[in-house]
């Protein structure tokens, strides 16, 4: 027995340390790729419960996540300088794109969002919330920390330009996207507090003043979301039916594919903007709990890493795409719930 338990101790030596090898050689950090695994596992098992067991959508929702292994995998190949050297292209092209999306874009249910490329449709503002914070991190890399009067207001210029010409198009939420990821640039570059705080007010004072260009449909929205009780069976209705699903669940749910908001169709956009909801009736809280420490995991660990960077570009970016994750689950989740 104590023979057979060594030879498998041998063993299991052997295979981490191949898988270990295997990391290094893609340049993956191991206990990263482990969180975000558990956490696409996770998100594929309520999916089919979600989707009423739609085998057919767990794929098209598997070959995108397929995709996007083999593009981490091939940008971790990439030398942080070049990304560096290739931000004010890469910002540029976006500049470029965007004023050809106001020019000549296609338009769909009222608003101007998306390039005609043929067989696809581009939607150049998603290119922008990876743009802004690498030329935010490129145009910080080699100049003091933290930033003195007069970056700001080239830092300011280099994120205003793309979310100004984003909320004309009208998208408003990719807009704020794209503002935060910039922001988070300048928080990590060592932003004062009262720096930060006269940027929030600012901000506060900006979201004031633009309330009276905003389109009645935006306007009714963001009401909604502060109050979705005072429009019940109108644009209330999806938060409401949400928060039924996420109390229903209680603490321990009701079980994988018994939620009755979900199931009975009361529940809208289960399988994409509400999949949160449907964790908390099936899972209760216990399993979203379970989502958001996993999240929490992948953006720590994702933190810690870009602290190790040797150089202030690999330092801002990485900061700036784990924090920019955590807003987006922040938003979701809050919205949802």
């Amino acid at each position: 027995m104590i023979h057979e338990e060594l030879a498998i101790d041998s063993r299991t030596r052997r295979t981490l340390s191949g898988a270990a090898r295997v990391l290094l050689a893609l340049k993956v950090d191991g206990p990263l790729a482990v969180g975000l695994g558990l956490t696409a596992a996770f998100g594929l098992v309520v999916l089919y419960s979600a989707s009423a067991e739609n085998a057919p959508m767990l794929v098209r929702t598997g070959m995108p996540l397929l995709l996007g292994i083999v593009i981490m995998l091939s940008v971790a190949r990439i030398s942080p300088n070049l990304l560096r050297r290739a931000s004010p292209w890469l910002y540029g092209i976006g500049i470029v794109l965007l004023l050809a999306v106001a020019a000549v874009g296609h338009v769909h249910l009222g608003a101007k969002r998306w390039l005609d490329l043929g067989p696809i449709h581009f939607q150049p503002s998603e290119l922008m919330k990876l743009a802004v914070p690498m030329m935010c991190a490129w145009y910080l890399h080699e100049r003091a920390l933290p930033p003195r009067l007069g970056d700001l207001g080239m830092l300011g210029l280099i994120i205003l330009v793309p979310v100004a010409l984003v909320a004309k198009e009208p998208d408003l939420g990719t807009a704020a996207l794209i503002a935060a990821a910039g922001a988070v640039v300048l928080f990590l570059a060592g932003l004062r507090a009262r720096a930060i705080i006269a940027l929030l007010l600012l901000a506060t004072l900006g979201v004031a003043v633009g309330l009276r260009f905003f389109h009645g449909y935006q306007r009714e929205r963001l009401l909604t979301f502060l109050n979705p009780e005072a429009h019940p069976l109108g644009a209330g209705y999806h938060i409401i039916q949400s928060q039924i699903a996420v109390g229903s669940g209680g603490i321990f749910g009701k079980g994988w594919m018994a939620g009755s908001q979900a199931q009975l169709d009361f529940l809208p956009e289960r399988t994409t903007d509400f999949i949160f909801a449907v964790i908390g009736e099936e899972f209760g809280l216990l399993g979203l709990l379970t989502l958001l420490l996993l999240y929490a995991y992948v953006i720590g660990r994702s933190l810690y890493l870009a602290m190790q960077c040797p150089d202030t570009f690999s330092r801002l970016l990485g900061g700036s795409a784990a924090l920019t994750f955590f807003v987006y689950v922040i938003i979701n989740t809050r919205i949802v719930t």
